[in-house]
């Protein structure tokens, strides 16, 4: 009897440990750790992941394409990504779905010299300006000539690959497409070259998410989703409610970043984050697929529910 009641004791215990036991879980990030993946950082740090029952593994990707297609293999759980790549993705007939959103808005953002000679958009014409990723940048830039008048053909592209405000610094272009506000502006201004930005929200272009999350189409029912973008919220409450804490939780995490010029993106990066990271605005995710569309740069404009989600 006393055996039979060991027996039954142990088994229990055993259900209860597999009930407490954290579900592993992968996010491929979209770049090596930096201030916009404050939101991820901050709800691994707070246990607010293993609070909602997962153990969530952060890796930086040996190629920044990689990410989406690791998802898409069902060799990763979750990827970060560009809401405008996503309709890319979804045209390769990769099997992905936004899930959550981490920052909310454009980054993106056309870069000159503070004292340089181009005052204005229309200052342009017949200057040199840099890019990295064909594509979505020139598009971007498409829009924004054309807003005063000028095309492509009125400007000299120059891939500079992704050595956008040395290029610049350098006097190799006379402006850059794809700029980070957060991020190039200050590296410039501490190399004390100041950089004047345009928006591309601001000249004629849809507003969309910079960073969202995507998983396999396929696992979209997968029970260990809705807790982590739970999690996320309760990250991003505490990040902005706190923001000197969490700050001291992510170099606390990551030494290497504690510098100014990664304090300075962070602060910066502050009012862009979702702070409903699993809600989702349709008509804002149509009409900027319909831009893509009417730029050439996909083809069909895929249905809503083939690509994103809600999970609040």
């Amino acid at each position: 009897m006393k055996l039979r009641f060991l027996v039954i004791l142990a088994f229990m215990l055993m259900q209860v440990s597999a009930a407490n036991a954290a579900e592993k879980l992968t996010v491929i990030l979209d770049w090596f750790v930096n201030p916009d993946h404050a939101t991820l950082v901050v709800a691994q740090e707070k246990g607010l992941f293993k609070k909602y029952g997962l153990d969530v593994e952060l890796i930086a990707p040996a190629d920044a394409s990689d990410p989406p297609k690791l998802v898409a293999a069902g060799k990763a759980d979750l990827a970060i990504t560009y809401q405008p790549q996503l309709y890319y993705q979804i045209s390769a007939d990769l099997p992905v779905t936004r899930i959550a959103t981490l920052v909310a808005t454009p980054l993106n953002t056309l870069l000159v010299l503070k004292d340089g000679p181009v005052k204005t958009i229309a200052d342009l014409k017949g200057k040199k300006v840099g890019y990295s990723v064909s594509g979505f940048d020139e598009a971007l830039l498409g829009v924004m000539l054309e807003g005063v008048g000028l095309t492509t053909k009125d400007i000299t592209l120059i891939n500079v690959n992704f050595s956008l405000s040395p290029s610049l610094l350098s006097g190799q272009v006379d402006a850059v497409i794809g700029a980070y506000r957060n991020f190039e502006l200050f590296q410039m201004e501490i190399e004390g070259r100041p950089g004047h930005a345009f928006y591309p929200e601001e000249e004629g272009i849809p507003s969309y998410d910079e960073l969202i999350v995507i998983a396999n189409s396929q696992k979209l029912s997968d029970e260990r989703l809705k807790p982590f973008v739970r999690a996320l919220e309760e990250a991003v409450q505490y990040l902005i409610n706190h923001p000197d804490e969490s700050w001291s939780l992510f170099i606390k995490k990551h030494k290497e970043l504690d510098n100014k010029l990664n304090k300075e993106a962070w602060a910066a990066t502050l009012p862009r984050f979702a702070l409903r990271p699993g809600a989702l605005d349709v008509g804002r995710y149509n009409r900027f697929a319909k831009f893509m569309k009417g730029r050439g740069l996909i083809k069909e404009i895929p249905p809503i529910k083939s690509y994103a989600i809600a999970l609040d």
